[in-house]
């Protein structure tokens, strides 16, 4: 296992100073599955004085020094170096209300929460894995140290790691670490919203990640109970093939791992219970559910904390998701024009995800149109200045105004006039061809 330089030199600095020293969890876990760990935690029988002793010449931050942690500042990166320690009672099943450092590596280990987080790496290079870790990594599953239940009581953010660790991974949870989930869901909702956030982000952007959210939906209705409606809803539409839940998770599956198009998809139909109807026929519909998903999106992520940039281009998404991809140059100029260029391409992969999952006749249709509107985008780009906003415009204000237009809102309804031309096809986003437009524009209004 290939231990970088830089941890290499704190292992050696607590050695030498009589202390025990270990890498620990993730990054052995990680180092095992031949992945490069993105960080380095060690584990020591030093207390955090003694840590700051033996790394005195080292940048520290003693933030953590509560629970037995020390931040160590490496050029490479931060490092956690926690003390051996067990865990008292927790009163908010998040964190103990104390901790107790003791001198045995396998007591540390025990407090952990998963069994291929639970092993360390001895200074011959071989495991400590007293829990099975290297037999659950081979087999690929998520088990947790000692009884589920106890694990997730103390800490419940567990509950969604184990969620998490299982769509990163593509592993399956162990069937009695799985029920003790779902049966301690509730226990979620004492959790922070922003870190429940951030590992629903984690879960929805692993390769496992669409049937996670199948197997344990109670967990994710538990996060986000607006989603509960699509379980079982018969869509009674010849163009779906499942009901809504299976449907969003093969949607979230057949889109790109990044976190705005995975949040888009997980939340693209939450508006379709609450807009279906069946018509004459008994054939399903749901007009208008993009613009009600969007609605109820915007308040699903303001509750989550998730910041706004993402909430606000997932909203947009969702927005318009059900509309039909443009099939003229000039409506793919509009549809340019009102998303930019990132948010066009990101339509385009949420329409390919949510086509994924079709009767094969609508899918076959819908791919085809969607591959057309990519060229029409392709050609729109490839034109002299893409204009996608008035500020993208070949002229400014004080060139509207040099023709003798007066300043005040005459200013703004030429430069608007003069973008729906660009956008239209008119004329060019070419400076002197717009001047001469603004002149025809403020003579059509006398």
């Amino acid at each position: 296992m290939n231990v970088p330089d830089h941890v290499q030199a704190l292992l050696a600095a607590l050695r030498d100073a009589g202390f025990e020293a270990y890498p620990v969890g993730g990054c052995v876990r990680d180092s095992l599955m031949g992945r490069t760990p993105s960080d380095w935690d060690l584990c020591t029988a030093a207390t955090p004085a003694q840590t700051e002793a033996a790394l005195a010449g080292y940048r520290l931050i003693e933030t953590g020094v509560k629970h037995g942690t020390v931040t160590v500042l490496t050029e490479r990166g931060p490092v956690e170096i926690t003390t051996f320690r067990t865990d008292g009672e927790y009163f908010d099943h998040r964190r103990p209300e104390r901790v107790t450092f003791v001198p045995d590596l396998r007591e540390d280990l025990a407090r952990r929460d998963f069994t291929v987080n639970a092993m360390a790496l001895d200074p011959s290079g071989s495991v400590v894995d007293p829990f099975g870790g290297r037999t659950d990594l081979a087999a690929g599953i998520i088990r947790c140290v000692g009884e589920p239940d106890r694990r997730f009581g103390e800490d419940a953010l567990r509950i969604l790691r184990a969620l998490r660790f299982a769509a990163k991974l593509d592993f399956s949870i162990d069937p009695a670490t799985g029920d003790s989930a779902v049966k301690n869901r509730a226990l979620l909702d004492d959790i922070a919203r922003e870190r429940v956030f951030a590992e629903l982000t984690g879960l929805l952007t692993g390769p496992g990640a669409g049937r996670v959210l199948r197997e344990y939906a109670p967990i994710i209705f538990q996060m986000i109970p607006e989603l509960a409606a699509q379980a079982g809803f018969d869509q009674k539409n010849p163009n779906h093939i499942h009901d809504i839940w299976t449907h969003t998770t093969m949607a979230v599956d057949a889109a790109p791992p990044e976190p705005v198009l995975r949040l888009t998809m997980l939340l693209h139909d939450v508006g379709k219970p609450a807009c279906f109807f069946t018509d004459e026929a008994g054939v399903g519909h749901f007009y208008g559910h993009g613009e009600r998903g969007a609605e109820m999106a915007d308040g699903i992520l303001r509750r989550l904390r998730c910041d706004n940039a993402t909430r606000e281009r997932v909203c947009l998404m969702i927005r318009n998701h059900d509309i039909e991809p443009p099939q003229t140059p000039r409506a793919a100029r509009r549809l340019l024009a009102r998303l930019g260029e990132d948010g066009a391409r990101q339509l385009i992969a949420c329409w390919r995800a949510d086509n994924a999952d079709r009767g094969e006749a609508v899918r076959v249709r819908n791919l085809a149109l969607i591959d057309d509107w990519e060229k029409l985008l392709a050609e729109a780009l490839a034109g002299p200045a893409p204009c996608f906003s008035v500020k993208s415009l070949a002229v400014k204000g004080q060139d509207i105004m040099a023709l003798g237009i007066p300043e005040g809102p005459e200013v703004g309804r030429v430069l608007a006039a003069l973008f729906d031309a660009v956008t239209d096809g008119e004329v060019p986003n070419e400076r002197e061809a717009l001047l001469h437009k603004a002149l025809v524009i403020s003579r059509e209004k006398d």
